[in-house]
C-alpha cells in the first residue's frame, strides 16, 4: 500500500493495491479520525484536496466556536429570566447559533471545556432537560456527573444546602439544579463558588427552556417585534409559561395567554400579556401557538378536569389551529400528553410543528450557557 503523511502526521494519504483513488485519513488533536476518498487518482491533486479539507476542519473545530462577540452578559449564574435584559438575551441567542451548525457535523466534539466539572443535580424527574445538558457538556469536552437523588444524602436527613456545600468542596465549575422548591437555585448560588444554572424551580422559572424557545422562533422569524404568540394551557403551574412571557416580551413579541380561569395566576394582569379563556379569540392572528403540559404533580388539592373535556375546549388540533394565522407554527416544551394538550398528528406534522426543532435548539442554547458562564467565572477568579 502506498502512503504519504502531511501536516506533521495529521493527514495520511494512502492507496490500496486494488483501488484507483487516493484515500485520506485526517486526525485532529483529541478527535476521532475522519476517513474519506479524495476522489482523485493523482497524488499531487489528492494532496491539495486533503490540505484544503484539513484546513477547513481546523478552522471550524478549533476557532469558530471559540469566536465570541463582545461579552454582554457578565454574571456567573443563570437563575431568573427577570435578571436578563434584551441585549443579554440576544447575546445568549447569538452565541447559541454557532453551535447549531456545529451540532449537525458528523463529529460533534470540541474540547473548549476540557477539564471542567459539571454536576447535574435533578431533584425532580426529567429526561429532556437533563439529557440536553449532558449532551451539551460532553460535546464541549467537560466532565459531567449525574447525581442520583435517590442515592443522595438528602434521603438520610441532610439538608439541601448541606449537600450543596459538600459538592462545592469538590470544586465544580457548574451546578445545574432542578428542584420543586421555588427560588432554591438563587439561594444555592449565594452559598457556592460554582456557576449555578436553574433548570426549573417549582412553578417559578425555567430560563434555558425560554431561551431555547426564543432561539427556535428566531430561526424562523428573525424579528420578534411583529410576532403574536399564544401560550395555552396550565399557565398557573407552568414555569415555562412564566419564563417565556418574560423573555419573549422583552424581545418585542406580543403575548396572549389562554387557559381555564382557575389555571390563570391571580397576578396575570401584571405581566405583559393579554388574557383569554376562549381558544378561538386567543389564537386570532397568532404566528406561534405554544401548548403547555398539565402540571399534574403541582396541582395539589384541586380537581383535574376530564381529559376529553379539556381537549375539546383547550387541546390544540387542526380545527382550532385555523383560528391562528394561516401558516402558524406549533410548539410544546414537552413532555407532551398527546390527545390532551395537542393532537398527535399535529404534533408530528413537520410542516407546522417545531417541537423536534426545540429539542435540537436546547442542546445549542445549553452549550452556549455553559461556555459563557464558565468563561465569566474564569474572569472573576483572575482578580
Amino acid at each position: 500500500m502506498n502512503s504519504k503523511f502531511l501536516e506533521s502526521g495529521h493527514i495520511k494519504l494512502y492507496k490500496r493495491e486494488n483501488s484507483k483513488y487516493w484515500q485520506m485519513k485526517i486526525k485532529l488533536p483529541k478527535q476521532k479520525a475522519i476517513r474519506s476518498s479524495t476522489g482523485s487518482k493523482i497524488l499531487k491533486e489528492s494532496e491539495k484536496i486533503a490540505l484544503k479539507y484539513f484546513s477547513s476542519l481546523s478552522i471550524e473545530n478549533k476557532f469558530q466556536i471559540n469566536k465570541r462577540s463582545k461579552n454582554i452578559y457578565k454574571k456567573i449564574h443563570l437563575v431568573e429570566t427577570t435578571d436578563l435584559n434584551k441585549k443579554e438575551i440576544e447575546f445568549f441567542l447569538n452565541e447559541a447559533r454557532k453551535f447549531i451548525s456545529f451540532n449537525k457535523k458528523r463529529i460533534k466534539k470540541n474540547n473548549i471545556l476540557e477539564g471542567r466539572t459539571i454536576f447535574n443535580l435533578f431533584f425532580e424527574d426529567s429526561t429532556r432537560t437533563r439529557t440536553s445538558f449532558e449532551v451539551a457538556a460532553k460535546r464541549l469536552g467537560a466532565d459531567l456527573i449525574n447525581v442520583a437523588v435517590k442515592d443522595s444524602s438528602i434521603n438520610k436527613g441532610e439538608t439541601l444546602l448541606d449537600t450543596m456545600t459538600t459538592i462545592n468542596s469538590l470544586n465544580p465549575d457548574v451546578l445545574i439544579v432542578r428542584h420543586p422548591e421555588e427560588g432554591i437555585s438563587k439561594r444555592i448560588s449565594i452559598n457556592v463558588d460554582a456557576c449555578v444554572i436553574n433548570a426549573g424551580d417549582g412553578s417559578h422559572e425555567h430560563p434555558t427552556q425560554a431561551l431555547l424557545d426564543a432561539l427556535t422562533i428566531k430561526n424562523r422569524f428573525k424579528n420578534f417585534s411583529k410576532l403574536q404568540i399564544a401560550i395555552c394551557g396550565d399557565i398557573l403551574h407552568s414555569r415555562v409559561a412564566r419564563s417565556n412571557i418574560i423573555i419573549l416580551s422583552k424581545l418585542g413579541a406580543k403575548i396572549n395567554v389562554i387557559g381555564p380561569k382557575e389555571w390563570l395566576p391571580k397576578n396575570i394582569k401584571k405581566l405583559p400579556v393579554t388574557v383569554f379563556t376562549d381558544m378561538k379569540k386567543g389564537l386570532k392572528d397568532c404566528d406561534i401557538v405554544m401548548m403547555l403540559r398539565i402540571q399534574k404533580e403541582r396541582i395539589v388539592g384541586k380537581i383535574i378536569p376530564n381529559q376529553n373535556i379539556y381537549f375539546n375546549k383547550y387541546g390544540l388540533d387542526y380545527n382550532k389551529l385555523k383560528y391562528a394565522k394561516k401558516n402558524a407554527f406549533v410548539m410544546h416544551p414537552g413532555p407532551m400528553n398527546r390527545g390532551v394538550e395537542i393532537d398527535s398528528k399535529l404534533a408530528d406534522d413537520v410542516t407546522r410543528s417545531l417541537i423536534q426543532e426545540q429539542v435540537a435548539m436546547g442542546v445549542a442554547i445549553r452549550m452556549a450557557c455553559l461556555d459563557i458562564l464558565i468563561k465569566n467565572r474564569d474572569n472573576v477568579l483572575k482578580y
